[in-house]
Parts: structure tokens; C-alpha cells; sequence
């Protein structure tokens, strides 16, 4: 199943309240987002028919390893160019809401090298 970026952003966002959190709810995914709790349940449902997420019995989401690797390639990338336009000159705040756009797009290649060009700059 291939993900799209709603998919990938609702990853991410598990993982990031998971690093943060004991435990992740949906209610918790869609106060982050800023998104109503019907489009959580909804992304959750399918993101658990994929085979990236899993819900236990108490209503805590979990990253299967497949979740995981989605999200933590998610959040990299956003981190990554969000630093990248910040050393351009790009506003904080506009650097990482493009980056967030730009994340879910941008080829692999093109990554490392952007990747790359940041740790050449340290």
C-alpha cells in the first residue's frame, strides 16, 4: 500500500507524540494536528488496514515496525530541510511549514544530497 501525504503526516505525528508521550490516543493525534477526531478515526482505520498502526485494547496507537520506518524517514526529512532553509535565510517557522510540504515529495536522491551538502556546512 502506498501512502499518501495525509498518511505519512498522521505517522509522523504518532511518532513524535510517542517520543513525548506515554501513550498516543487519537484524541491526542487530532489536537496536534489541529484536525477533527472523525479524520483521525478514519486515517487510524486505514493506516491499520496497511499495516502501520495498531490500536490496543486501552485505545493507544502503536507504530508497527513498518509505521515506524515511514514515520522516522517522515520526520528526518522534515528536520533535515527545515534546518536546510533556516541556513538559507528562510524564517523558522516558514522554513518548517515548507518543509513540511516539501518532505513528502522529494525524491530520495535529492535528499541525501541536500542531506549531505547540511553536514558539509557544520
Amino acid at each position: 500500500m502506498r501512502l499518501q501525504e495525509s498518511g505519512e503526516m498522521y505517522l509522523e505525528t504518532v511518532f513524535r507524540l510517542s517520543c513525548k508521550m506515554a501513550g498516543v490516543r487519537s484524541i491526542d493525534v487530532a489536537e496536534e494536528m489541529g484536525v477533527k477526531k472523525p479524520s483521525v478515526s478514519r486515517a487510524v482505520s486505514l493506516l491499520k488496514q496497511g499495516g502501520y498502526l495498531e490500536m490496543d485494547a486501552n485505545g493507544f496507537l502503536h507504530l508497527t515496525d513498518a509505521g515506524r520506518e515511514v514515520a522516522e524517514k517522515t520526520y528526518e526529512r522534515h528536520k533535515v530541510l527545515t534546518e536546510y532553509f533556516v541556513r538559507l535565510g528562510v524564517d523558522p517557522y516558514v522554513a518548517a511549514t515548507d518543509a513540511c510540504k516539501v518532505e513528502h515529495h522529494i525524491s530520495d536522491e535529492t535528499f541525501e544530497a541536500i542531506k549531505q551538502h547540511n553536514k558539509s556546512m557544520d
